[in-house]
């Protein structure tokens, strides 16, 4: 052993302890390994930075921006309400869903590119379940691990065990030939995740104040407006068509307070914000909030030719990408104390509606229009989010106190939900063929997105997770590093002398051993790339067939659940779920072995020797 090689796995092994303490940043820590890779002249300046022209870097961070082109548009929040709808208030159906989609989708493209997408999906469920997003963030990565093993093209390392093989004049695999050893070791991970997820719940101070974030249904309780509220539908012919909102004078006349504007567009209903010189349309509909109890519905029906309409107690959460909800306070230099909503022309003035008010801890009931406001006293806005916003910026009235949970939700650019759909839908489409790059497929993407307003300049760099891609490209220098100084060499030809004499299955475990544990240091790729020839080698010396060893190879390099830094996806579940490196020791490990077990029984049969 030279030098050379006992310094590079000698700085290997405290790069590892700094990621197990974690008091060391792993993004400053990989920093450091570049640094101390050049100063060494182990690798010179170029070999060192190689990582940050590396294609499948360039792969993450577009796929970090297509994933917030999603949420930006509300198509993310849309397959979490769909998660949620499916999985109802069952974290457990919610689990086996989770992971059955995400292997499902990444069986087909990027499963870097599926976890990301699913990311703020899964913070969105997690917000609105009130769990920990620990709770399910590993489960997303482990089943898009797992989806690498779904399908021939559905990671690189399947591609480079099948072009060895047709290199050295074997037939390739099929594309379903990993298929069936993936969907076992999917029914394996959920079971697994379903039996040890107690060992994911993280009780950080962070969770915790998200769990208070009041909902928009606490906010309807708090200020009793449960009841109040009411959908009137303008017939044709009613006295209000033509007419604009302030010239109706509505809540003198019947305490209706007009919070809201359904209206018809392009075949769908979109909610329009309501000022006072909206003018109404036959169709709209009216989202009114009734203040006056006293009021005869009926009787204002009956008078403005309006027809009821149902509205279900979830009307405010199912439109949280358009109607914003949040409370506010007055300032003690504010200009407004001692005035009225209606004396200020709240909603001309600032476009919003004022349909809560509490007074020392409890909400004041009735009409809140007239009544002066006081500084201490809290008020309950609704109306776009946008204005809401603008609203929390004029400091010399307001300051936002509280926003719900649902602010979390709101798409800025939801209208370009179809937009987004189809950049993803292309970007699918291309990734699945052989003439365009995976890199080349995800910057069309995003450019797509850009054009049709999914995603803006400032909001793409916004994106992108820097510390997870300073991480992924000052780990890679480690590859180079090994092969030049002759390390992984070195205990590849210890490991084939291990196990070479005890027959092909136990070489088929010492295989797999030695790529999970080589790809706990260098990309599965790499990996795969190392030891394909390695396995086919060992295949002929003893006079067996190629298939299961190179089997074996391509589901050991996916098989990469042991430490964070193991996969990019990994990497990308570290921060939102709060993980600390021994937590992917604590569950990986375990998981490793069972995916082994799984491999060495039923890769012989698929394959026999």
């Amino acid at each position: 052993m030279n030098g050379e090689l006992i310094w590079v796995l000698s700085l290997l092994v405290v790069a590892v302890a700094l990621f197990a303490t974690g008091k060391v940043r792993m993004d400053a820590v990989a920093l450091l390994v570049i640094i101390a890779f050049v100063l060494s002249g182990t690798l010179t300046l170029n070999e060192a930075f190689a990582g940050f022209s590396d294609p499948n870097v360039i792969l993450i961070a577009a796929l970090f921006i297509i994933g917030d082109g999603l949420v930006r548009t509300g198509v993310a929040t849309k397959m979490g309400s769909w998660l949620m709808s499916v999985a109802g208030s069952s974290e457990t159906r919610m689990l086996i869903l989770l992971m059955l989609t995400v292997a499902g989708l990444g069986a087909f493209m990027s499963s870097t590119g599926v976890v990301a997408i699913f990311i703020p999906v899964v913070l969105s469920v997690c917000s609105r379940m009130k769990i920990s997003p620990s709770r399910l963030m590993m489960p997303l990565s482990f089943a898009g691990l797992i989806s690498g093993m779904m399908t021939l093209v559905a990671t690189p390392p399947n591609m480079v065990v099948n072009s060895e093989l047709l290199r050295e004049g074997f037939k390739g695999f099929e594309f379903f030939d990993v298929t069936p050893l993936g969907l076992a070791i999917l029914l394996c991970g959920i079971v697994y995740m379903l039996l040890f997820r107690f060992m994911l719940k993280v009780s950080g101070a962070a969770d915790q104040a998200s769990w208070k974030r009041r909902t928009f249904r606490d906010l309807i309780k708090d200020y009793h407006l449960t009841g109040r509220a009411r959908r009137l539908a303008i017939r044709p012919g009613s006295p209000m068509v033509g007419h604009r909102l302030d010239d109706l004078k509505l809540r003198e006349r019947y305490g209706a307070n007009v919070i809201g504007l359904e209206r018809w567009r392009r075949f769908r209903r979109v909610i329009v914000n309501v000022t006072g010189v909206t003018e109404f349309r036959a169709r709209d509909v009216l989202l009114i909030d009734m203040s006056d109890p006293e009021v005869d519905l009926r009787q204002f029906c009956s008078e403005q030719q309006l027809e009821p309409m149902i509205l279900r107690g979830e009307y405010f959460s199912d439109q949280a990408l358009d109607v914003g909800m949040a409370e506010v306070s007055l300032i003690p230099e504010s200009e407004i104390i001692g005035k009225s909503v209606r004396e200020i022309g709240f909603r001309t003035r600032y476009g919003l509606n004022v349909v809560g008010l509490r007074r020392d801890g409890a909400a004041l009931k009735g009409a809140i229009v007239d009544e002066p406001l006081m500084l201490g006293d809290i008020l309950l806005v609704v109306g776009d989010w946008k204005l809401i916003s603008k609203l929390g910026g004029r400091g010399h009235d307001f300051l936002v106190l509280n926003l719900p949970v649902e602010e979390s939700d709101a798409s800025p650019a939801h209208s370009q939900a179809p937009h987004a759909i189809f950049c993803l839908a292309l970007m699918v489409a291309m990734m699945l063929t052989d003439e365009i790059p995976n890199p080349i497929a995800a910057i069309i993407a995003c450019l797509l997105m850009g054009k049709f307003r999914c995603i803006d300049l400032q909001s793409a760099y916004k994106a992108i997770h820097w510390p997870s891609i300073i991480l992924i490209v000052g780990m890679m220098p480690f590859a180079l590093a090994l092969q030049k100084t002759g390390g992984v060499d070195l205990v590849v030809r210890g490991l084939m002398e291990l196990g070479g004499g005890y027959g092909p299955q136990a070489m088929l475990a010492c295989l797999f051993v030695l790529c999970a544990a080589t790809g706990l240091f260098i990309s599965n790729t790499a990996t795969a790339v190392l030891m394909a020839p390695v396995a086919l080698a060992a295949a002929k010396s003893m006079g067996v067939s190629p298939y299961p060893f190179a089997m074996a190879v391509a589901m050991a390099a996916s098989a990469a659940f042991m430490t964070p830094v193991s996969s990019p996806v990994n990497t990308l579940v570290l921060g939102p779920g709060r993980y600390s490196f021994s937590d992917f020791v604590k569950l990986g490990v375990p998981f490793t072995l069972m995916v082994m077990i799984i491999c060495v029984v039923m890769i012989p049969l698929l394959f026999p020797f």
